[in-house]
């Protein structure tokens, strides 16, 4: 593939014919090529990528001095006012981004204005919520070494702790009695400029502050069953619960907590380069070359000769060569509509009707397992809680109908990322699997855990209750789906999240048909880079 014109060709959906090539399978940190039933089968391939900006500074500048429904930030910025710099953690984006990194380019431009303005008391904060402290590499990565030599050994750039009992303040609750909750240092600033990047259109807006800089009492008001099964797609905005609960919180925060200047960017689907050692990963499988097949065989040999842990290893030190294809600032809702137009263009692929059967090959990584292992809670949640929401409209699959994946699913933890989720696997999900149960017998428990807090607040773990919030995210997918099926997992791990294992997609096929009937309509989603099929 070459490098994006103005107007690369969109995605589109391939009906599978007797001169269809194998269609590759991202499983975990490997590839599997497969033949789809010819005549019944569609591919969704995603857009190409969109060109990037040609001068990102420029355009990041020309944001902040122009912004939209605001004044502009230099206009705002006073000497000797407290300010806060919050910046989305290292879950986005995914993989991690080449150097510069976006984030870096905005919180630069933004520290040179406010030093401008004379400002001396600017902090610099991670917007966790419930997620693993990042680590120094990693914030070095996301900030550059500049600003964290410049703000790290003073105490004035650091992972936000949502377990603080001094660091966290109840802004009120929404009108649906929802509690709003903010770190202190941000609710006591003059201005929190929150620095966002939109790989998918449920990041960005109000999600950022009124859940980024939260705990557990702000965040369990809608990451809960509830609110997860009223959500008929986390992507489209219309039909999200969690959105909405997250812009009523908005509404405390506009009257009642700080000032906030956001801004928001996106980035194009240029997740394997245009060249390189992955790009054939960007292509469609009949367009690829005999360098392109030559660079496949040959890193698949070389896979099978790696371990687990190595695989994983040379996966996760990927950076992908995203470029950035807009920049918004301003007030937080008028900003969000632009980025979201501008996510949508990149990602919305149109696709006629639903489908039987659901295919998704998963790939190594996901929001929760940056340089970490894909354990089978993650499986399930990238799966079933992300992939299967990657929709507009009506989801891909019908009611009733089999979401086959292909992921190794190991049984196996990061005890230092996801202690918690090593209880919930083997506790948890041993009794149950129904969110509403769980949640009442299990939630507090795991989430006013002594040992997970500390973990969490000293260490690089993900908070306590977390697995459980990972569950629900697969609620709504799980309600609509008759059966789930993992290929090439393992068997006892897959049996445990409920799910049925299948060694080969043919055998996969075949299970499916017990649930939908005999030649079902199969469709595949192409993904990654990402997609969003809106479905008439």
């Amino acid at each position: 593939m070459s490098k994006p014109q103005p107007n690369p060709r969109p995605g589109f959906v391939l009906d599978v014919d007797r001169q269809t090539p194998p269609i590759l399978f991202h499983h975990g940190e490997g590839f599997r090529m497969e033949k789809l039933p010819v005549g019944r089968s569609r591919v969704i391939y995603p857009s190409e990528p969109l060109a990037g900006l040609k001068d990102p500074d420029e355009a990041i500048l020309n944001a902040v001095l122009n912004p939209i429904d605001d004044d502009p930030l230099p206009s705002l910025l006073k000497p000797g006012m407290k300010l806060t710099i919050a910046f989305d953690d290292v879950s986005l984006p995914l993989p991690m981004m080449v150097k510069p990194d976006v984030r870096q380019r905005i919180i630069a431009a933004v520290l040179d204005l406010a030093a401008e303005a004379g400002i001396d008391d600017v902090h610099l904060i991670a917007a966790l919520a419930l997620h693993r402290r990042m680590t120094e590499r990693e914030l070095r990565h996301a900030v550059g070494d500049r600003v964290y030599e410049a703000f790290a050994p003073h105490g004035q750039l650091y992972n936000h702790d949502a377990e603080d009992p001094d660091g966290m303040v109840i802004l009120g609750e929404t009108r649906h009695g929802e509690t709003v909750q903010m770190s202190k240092r941000a609710a006591e600033s003059d201005l929190v400029i929150y620095v966002n990047i939109n790989l998918v259109s449920m990041d960005g807006g109000w999600k950022s502050t009124a859940t980024g800089l939260s705990g557990y009492a702000g965040v369990r008001v809608h990451h809960n069953p509830e609110t997860m099964r009223k959500s008929k797609s986390f992507m489209d905005q219309e039909k999200s619960e969690l959105h909405k609960s997250n812009w009523r919180q908005g509404d405390v925060i506009k009257n009642h907590g700080p000032r906030i200047f956001e801004i928001e960017t996106t980035l194009n689907t240029n997740t394997f380069g245009y060249d390189g050692p992955l790009a054939m990963l960007q292509k469609r499988e009949w367009e690829w070359d005999f360098r392109d097949r030559a660079k496949f065989t040959a890193m698949q040999a070389g896979l099978k000769r790696m371990s687990g842990a190595q695989r994983r290893k040379a996966f996760h030190s990927w950076r992908a060569p995203y470029e950035i294809t807009s920049v918004q600032a301003g007030e937080v809702e008028a900003v969000h509509q632009k980025t979201t137009e501008m996510v949508y263009r990149q990602h919305i692929v149109p696709v006629a009707g639903q489908t039987d059967i659901l295919t998704m090959g998963l790939p190594y990584i996901c929001p929760y397992n940056v340089n970490s292992i894909m354990n089978p809670i993650l499986v399930a949640v990238q799966g079933l809680g992300y992939f299967f929401n990657l929709y507009k409209g009506k989801p891909l699959v019908r009611a009733g109908g089999v979401l086959i994946m292909s992921h190794p699913t190991p049984w196996e933890f990061n005890p230092v990322h996801h202690p918690s989720y090593v209880d919930f696997f083997e506790q948890v999900l041993a009794e149950t699997k129904d969110p509403v149960v769980m949640a009442k017998k299990y939630e507090k428990q795991y989430a006013e855990d002594e040992w997970y807090r500390h973990l969490y607040r000293t260490s690089n773990a993900y908070h306590g209750v977390h697995p459980f919030y990972m569950w629900y995210w697969c609620t709504h997918a799980l309600e609509h789906l008759g059966a789930v099926i993992i290929v090439g997992g393992d068997p006892k791990a897959t049996r445990r999240l409920g799910f049925k294992p299948a060694s080969t997609l043919q055998d996969a096929l075949e299970m499916a048909e017990d649930v939908v009937g005999p030649a079902p309509s199969v469709t595949h989603l192409h993904n990654p880079p990402i997609l969003m099929a809106e479905v008439s």
